[in-house]
């Protein structure tokens, strides 16, 4: 049985559905928050169980049975590494064989990230707790750079601070294919990949196939880290949002969101979704 935490998330969603393919859905376990949110799943045939991870007497009954276990970074930043302890140590006490985790691209080095220091403490709490695991250190997402294009357009620039830094992006559904790469396969216990696509680009890059698939004329503007992180704010992001998208590109433009590696294309079996393929759907 194969349990995967925050199913109801976007990323959580596209694993449920790679899942489904080779999985019996009576095999799967949707853990969320608020089961009713996953209905649709229910109706597949796939076990929903109530599981919060600031309740750790939930996870127990959540975990029953299980495998393997997807643990989706908590999209809650406070008290994170507390809230994937919690989760950690119920997986360990109801016998689980396995744990992925959704770690960050170079975790372990990117001293200057503000998410990097939650994910690595993570890591380290995994590692120690004698539970065989795989660390999947996910990069940037393409639909971060592509779902909210709308502004861009309307005003003819793309904002940034990542300088000409380069995204190793990749979308959603090859990060949750890598997932259930590790999940039905053999053979990765104690293993740790570096996630991110096939063909990095700038922002910049991203900009002129902007303007080539839409016909509009679209620059990419280059703000310092402070000034960006205000105009998000301005923008009506809460500040947390807005200094993590902001330190983001800091670290891109430090290299620290670029990839030269092969582990999804090797994991997943064919090449990322291109930011081409990307914008195409963004812009349907």
């Amino acid at each position: 049985m194969i349990v995967v935490t925050g199913a109801t998330g976007k990323l959580g969603q596209h694993v449920i559905e790679g899942l489904l393919k080779s999985v019996p859905p009576a095999e799967i376990v949707a853990a969320v928050r608020t089961p009713e949110k996953a209905a649709d799943l229910a109706a597949k045939g796939v076990q929903v169980r109530q599981a919060d991870y600031f309740q750790p007497a939930s996870l127990g009954t959540a975990f029953a049975g299980a495998d393997a276990l997807l643990l989706i970074s908590s999209s809650e930043l406070r008290d994170r590494v507390s809230q994937h302890k919690t989760v950690i140590d119920a997986a360990k006490s109801a016998g689980v064989k396995l744990i992925a985790y959704t770690s960050l691209l170079r975790a372990d080095t990117s001293t200057n990230s503000v998410l990097a220091p939650d994910h690595s403490a993570t890591e380290d709490y995994l590692r120690a707790s004698g539970v065989p695991f795989v660390i999947l250190r996910n990069g940037w997402y393409l639909e971060n750079h592509t779902e909210n294009l709308g502004p861009a357009l309307e005003h003819g620039a793309i904002l940034g601070a990542a300088k000409d830094g380069r995204f190793a992006s990749a979308a959603r559904a090859d990060y949750a294919a890598a997932a259930v790469a590790v999940l039905t396969g053999k053979g990765h216990e104690n293993k740790v990949y570096e996630l991110g696509g096939d063909a990095p680009y700038t922002l910049t890059e991203l900009a002129a196939e902007v303007t080539r698939q839409s016909g509009k004329t679209v620059i990419y503007q280059n703000l310092p880290e402070a000034e960006y992180e205000k105009t998000l704010e301005s923008f009506g992001l809460p500040t947390a949002i807005a200094h993590m998208l902001a330190d983001a590109d800091r670290g891109a433009s430090e290299g620290e969101l670029d990839n030269p590696g092969s582990d999804m294309r090797t994991l997943i079996g064919r090449p990322t979704t291109s930011l081409a393929a990307a914008v195409t759907a963004a812009l349907r």
